[in-house]
């Protein structure tokens, strides 16, 4: 897969309780990505963005639930996650915090 296709593959870092948990007990990361992306892909893009080494990924598709607004009945996103592991000593900085 080329540089450009793997610069898309990675929506952004999904933040919850649960993915702050995981960051700070097992060295790992949670990721929005693309729905039609797959494990080798998501390695590639991680290891390409933050120039790290990818132990594990782990991909969640969450289905997207339904929701009423009065009589209408709506529909949130599906959407996919990655959970990935990076190797020993490695990190990623996300506190997104510049000089």
């Amino acid at each position: 897969m080329n540089k450009e296709k793997l610069m898309g593959v990675l929506l952004g870092p999904h933040v919850s309780e649960k993915s702050a948990r995981v960051a700070e007990g097992g060295n790992q990361f949670v990721f929005k990505v693309r729905t039609d992306a797959s494990k080798p892909d998501i390695k590639a893009a991680v290891e390409l963005m933050f120039e790290v080494k990818v132990a594990a990924v782990q991909v969640v598709n969450s289905v997207g639930k339904e929701k009423r607004f009065g009589q209408r009945i709506g529909r949130r996103s599906d959407f996919k996650k990655a959970y990935v592991r990076l190797a020993p000593g490695q990190t990623i900085d996300m506190s997104g915090t510049e000089a």
